[in-house]
């Protein structure tokens, strides 16, 4: 439970120096930048470094080029390619330029394509049309229009026909195709009565359409265009084989200018940090302590450069970066400690006491030797297919489910399935741990406020361990997770014990007096304490009767949190038993079915509770670490160590 130690670096050098000394930084892997200004109190003289990024625009243009034409960009080696930004842009013009000329040509032949397939469509609502379209367009006398009308205008027009033919208007309609819902056909309009005759189909919804002039029928006409459209999918074939050939010979390269632009982007972000001061530049941030040698040799290598360092213990009121350090059993458990909060620098790292013990109380409330393993089958899929945190702490819960499990005899709800194990290896009847039984049930109580007990007692131990740590003696002693609080919470549970089960005589009143009294004082009037011990000298109340009125009701709170965390364990024995009666619910069920409906049942059943059940062991388990236990010892205050990485980035 530990955290790498960090150190704050700060650079000063020749302004013209800074490219190389960000490209280290950010090459390093291992640098944080921070504000220049809020670790000098003097600025003056000094200004932001406000150079706009060379490198995102052909960053941006080199992915749209190469996504266009369907290929994906990596990162690859380039510690041998060296470039500058004027042969970066050419090339990036070229590559970009070459790709988008291809897909604009083969954009424009899928244009073509759209538009005959939208007329060769409208074409065949005019088969069994004979003539040539551009001879029927070229009448002397009349106007063809070309169109459809709702089927409904039928009778309509017939009888417009005989209201119009006294007039001396003809109307004639030619239909070719009907469908459920129009006539397609075409309407000739005498130059004379042209308009009349217009106003009149629009009368009757007649909706012209716009055919291109042909010098062939629409049957030819469609024809011809499909063979076009062949032509022009020969041609687009021709393009996508361009364009790979061209992919081909320029993806070693395009890999390497797009990973040196990735890095020399995110590199030069490091500069929004820096202050200029004159001809010089001012870089200031963070490095673990592993990193720093090989980091500020390099520095070095640098002509003109100076640098300084400082542990970061020393100088806390920057709020140093946090890095976690835990073993690799421990780490996925990072994940709900970073869900509360990072620790300060100076804090206790709870990540390996999490892990511990949310594997045990989840083992322990979900105790069951074949779900524990589907649950653990289940993360496993889930962090190798969907790469879910989550999913690597199911794999290890589920593994002390299933060895809880196996310690109260559950495989899938079945009892006693491991009662030949038990035979055969401790000599056993039976399972020694039956749930259900009236004895066990009490016991199992009383063990979960015991492990309550337990695990509150440990997180006020690291509490005073975090306080000594943050040189706040006064809150070690005297605070309600301190000492004091640590010996009335210790020494009232064993009060209680001796007086209900232990009898051992050792209670009375130095006892009551030394361990219960005097530290319930301590805690009432822990606040005037604190301040005294960390040499405050405002340590008295402005009003003492508002004071002793305050720190009553205060200290009733804090003896009530220390009753309700505990009895927040209780919650772990509870699931113990709801975990078989379950169990019990979904045999009843399978035996109502019997036969195959029998096994049926206990699948479905089964199903249902590892859903069900794993989702509430897993919050009830997350509460108690953050509620009960995390209240006691960690603030989780800080701030996590950032450092300046180049990142895949193909969105």
């Amino acid at each position: 439970m530990a955290v790498s130690e960090m150190n704050f670096i700060s650079m000063i050098g020749p302004l013209e120096k800074i490219n190389d000394i960000v490209n280290i930084c950010g090459k390093s892997g291992a640098f944080q930048p921070d504000n220049v200004f809020s670790f000098y109190s003097n600025t003056d003289g000094f200004s932001n470094i406000s150079d706009e990024n060379p490198f995102s625009e052909p960053l941006q243009k080199l992915k749209n080029a190469v996504y266009s034409c369907g290929a994906n960009l990596t990162r690859v080696d380039v510690s041998s390619f060296h470039v500058n930004i004027s042969k970066i842009d050419r090339y990036v013009a070229w590559i970009s330029k070459s790709i988008d000329d291809l897909i604009d040509k083969k954009r424009s032949f899928y244009q073509i394509l759209n538009d005959n397939k939208d007329e060769i469509e409208l074409l065949k609502h005019f088969y069994g049309l004979e003539k040539p379209i551009s001879d029927i367009k070229a009448c002397e006398y009349s106007i063809p229009r070309f169109g459809k009308m709702p089927v409904d205008s039928n009778d309509k027009l017939i009888k417009l026909q005989n209201d119009v033919e006294k007039d001396g208007i003809d109307l004639v309609f030619f239909p070719f195709e009907t469908t459920d819902e129009y006539q397609w056909g075409i309407y000739f309009a005498d130059i004379q009565n042209a308009k009349e005759i217009d106003r009149l189909f629009a009368s009757l919804y007649f909706e012209e359409v716009n055919i291109k002039s042909y010098d062939k029928n629409p049957y030819e006409a469609v024809s011809e265009l499909q063979n076009i459209n062949q032509s022009i999918y020969k041609k687009i074939e021709k393009i996508n084989k361009e364009i790979s050939d061209l992919w081909e010979s320029q993806k070693s390269q395009c890999m390497k200018f797009y990973t040196k632009l990735q890095e020399l982007s995110t590199y030069f972000e490091i500069k929004t940090y820096a202050a200029q001061y004159g001809k010089s530049f001012i870089l200031v941030g963070w490095v673990p302590k592993e990193n720093l040698k090989d980091f500020t040799e390099k520095i070095s290598l640098i002509p003109g450069m100076e640098y300084t360092t400082e542990k970061g213990e020393n100088i806390l009121n920057h709020l140093p970066p946090v890095k976690l350090k835990n073993k690799k059993i421990f780490k996925p458990f990072e994940f709900f400690v970073d869900t509360y909060g990072m620790p300060s620098y100076n804090e206790v790292d709870p990540t390996a006491f999490v892990a511990i013990t949310y594997n045990i109380l989840f083992g322990i409330m979900f105790a069951d030797l074949g779900q524990g393993l589907i649950v653990s089958l289940v993360g496993y899929f889930m962090w190798k297919l969907k790469k879910m945190k989550l999913g690597k702490i199911l794999i290890s819960c589920g593994i002390f489910s299933a060895l809880f499990g196996t310690l109260f005899g559950s495989v899938f709800g079945f009892e006693h399935a491991l009662d030949p194990f038990y035979k055969e290896v401790f000599g056993l009847a039976e399972k020694p741990i039956e749930v259900m039984h009236s004895q066990t049930t009490n016991m199992i109580i009383y063990t979960a406020v015991g492990i309550g007990i337990f695990l509150l007692i440990l997180a006020m131990l690291f509490g005073i361990y975090s306080q000594i740590k943050r040189k706040n003696y006064g809150e070690a002693i005297f605070g309600a997770n301190g000492f004091c609080g640590i010996i009335f919470y210790g020494s009232t549970v064993y009060m209680l014990l001796d007086m209900l089960i232990i009898h051992s005589g050792i209670v009375g009143f130095a006892y009551i007096l030394g361990c219960v009294i005097i530290p319930l004082i301590c805690l009432m009037f822990s606040e005037l304490l604190i301040k005294l011990v960390n040499g405050r000298k405002d340590w008295k109340p402005d009003s003492w009767g508002d004071y002793l009125a305050q720190s009553f009701f205060e200290l009733f709170e804090v003896v009530l949190s220390y009753v309700t965390n505990t009895m927040s364990f209780l919650r772990v024995g509870a699931f113990v038993l709801v975990h078989a009666g379950m169990m019990t619910v979904v045999f009843t069920i399978a035996e109502m079915f019997g036969g195959m409906g029998y096994v049926v049942a206990l699948v479905i059943g089964n199903v249902f509770v590892i859903a069900l059940e794993a989702l509430l062991a897993g919050i009830q388990v997350l509460r108690l670490e953050f509620y009960e236990i995390f209240s006691r010892f960690f603030e989780g205050q800080g701030r996590a160590f950032t450092p300046v990485v180049v990142e895949d980035s193909t969105n």
